[in-house]
């Protein structure tokens, strides 16, 4: 790697390749073109972005409106982070980058496009309109990357991006890099790369080591109860719905039983989806509930459970969902909530997968085991105002009573409770047993909200 790169990467305690970038970077640093498959958390980030840099940094200047490198990813979030993953690598070799997505206004983007720019980090729809718009031509791209290619499959993505990639010049670099590798990806590959070479660092069926798999089958009057109990432990808790209404549903319930929470989803604005997603970043939220939306791309330092609230409808959601936490090495907890009904499309899910999970059977909204699943003193205190999907322009964070908790606190010690926000009642600590809540400052959800609400409506 050039000096100034590896420099980079030290400053932020990154020494040694993770298994794809072992693999990858190579021939990738080469000029070769690469076909890379690692799960997610696995790293691939950098083992598209360093090469990238190392080509770019010549000297060169970016013509106006002609980037010559670009990096397409399926959502803004993942296109975002991307960046900010990319911005010191950038600085160091002198490059400027721009990002290019729907849902906000284009004249930064065409602004940036003008005065030239290095590497474009895009997603295909609104690139293709400013390439039709004329502010944009590919004609000087010497490396494209396609950033989780699968999920740009799924979501109905390729005609576009074989649209831009047929822009691209013939004979220059292409890197594309995916959690799985199907037929779809087949076909971009034979089209597209030339005599690629090809590196899986490692079975996608195979669970990560530091992430333990549990499911748990309650009945569905209890799944608010176990919902929140598992929320208002310590820590980032990552829940996930099947649809936009069940996600914007959940996060409602969860603030009103003191949880403060965010929700992530296609219903929300751009502005919205960054607030509320900067809030769980800062601890502000404690809790994020998204559609599959997030389960690629977002990374969300130390979130160490990932609650599937509705159980996803094929394997790979599954895999990607429960990659958002045991990222790096650190370790993590995933959680499948099941009902009766659910039972055999569970275990058909989790063998698919290649997960064997603990399954415990919990009659009623208290166990023993969601202390153990979840470590630490329950917290529930004043919940969040969170960004409205009818209303993009309402600003989340913390308003609606005090915002944070103090989540850091554990178990097993003697001594009051401290640092807990205004209007958050007072509750026993944690013992492995606990008291069933009966304030009246919390919202009782026992039989009340069927957890059958977070799984209606449409995607």
């Amino acid at each position: 790697m050039p000096a100034r790169l590896s420099d980079v990467l030290a400053r932020q305690g990154i020494e040694t390749p993770t298994p794809i970038q072992a693999a990858t970077l190579p021939d990738s640093l080469a000029g070769r073109d690469v076909l890379g498959r690692g799960r997610t958390g696995s790293g691939k980030t950098y083992a598209f972005l360093l090469p990238l840099v190392a080509r770019l940094a010549d000297g060169r200047r970016p013509r106006r409106g002609a980037p010559r490198a670009l990096i397409l990813a399926p959502t803004r979030e993942l296109v975002g982070q991307i960046d900010a993953a990319l911005a010191p690598l950038a600085r160091a070799a002198g490059l400027t980058t721009r990002t290019v997505f729907g849902g906000v206004g284009q004249g930064p983007q065409v602004a940036a496009l003008k005065r030239g720019v290095d590497i474009v980090v895009a997603c295909p729809g609104r690139l293709e309109d400013l390439i039709g718009q004329g502010h944009c031509t590919l004609d000087d791209i010497q490396v494209t990357v396609l950033d989780e290619a699968d999920h740009m499959a799924d979501l109905g993505f390729l005609p576009s991006v074989r649209r831009i990639l047929g822009r691209t010049p013939k004979g220059t670099q292409r890197l594309l890099f995916s959690a799985t590798l199907d037929k779809a990806i087949d076909t971009l590959v034979r089209q597209f790369l030339d005599n690629p070479v090809t590196h899986e660092a490692d079975s996608v069926q195979s669970p990560i080591a530091e992430m333990s798999h549990h499911v748990l089958h309650v009945d569905r009057e209890h799944r608010l109860p176990v919902l929140v109990d598992l929320a208002s432990a310590p820590g980032r808790t990552l829940f996930f719905t099947r649809t936009k209404y069940g996600a914007k549903a959940l996060a409602r319930q969860l603030n009103k039983s003191g949880v403060p929470t965010v929700e992530l989803h296609g219903n929300l604005g751009q502005g919205a989806r960054t607030r509320n997603l900067d809030a769980f970043h800062a601890g502000k939220a404690a809790a994020l509930v998204a559609t599959d939306i997030a389960a690629r791309g977002i990374h969300v330092d130390d979130v160490t459970l990932v609650v599937h609230a509705d159980p996803p409808a094929e394997h790979k959601a599954y895999l990607h969902r429960s990659g958002r936490t045991a990222r790096a090495g650190n370790a993590g907890t995933v959680v499948t909530l099941m009902t009766t009904e659910q039972v055999r499309d569970v275990r058909d899910l989790t063998r698919a997968a290649g997960i064997k999970p603990t399954t415990t059977r919990i009659q009623g909204s208290t166990h023993p085991v969601l202390l153990e699943l979840a470590p630490g003193e329950r917290r529930l205190t004043a919940g969040l105002v969170t960004a409205a999907a009818s209303s993009p322009q309402t600003r989340s964070g913390g308003g609606g009573g005090g915002g944070g908790r103090n989540r850091r606190r554990r178990s097993g010690g003697g001594g009051q409770r401290n640092g807990a926000a205004s209007g958050g009642a007072a509750r026993s600590k944690s013992s492995g047993r606990r008291r069933p809540r009966h304030d009246s400052s919390r919202t009782s959800s026992r039989g009340n909200h069927s957890a059958a609400t977070f799984s209606s409506g449409r995607r």
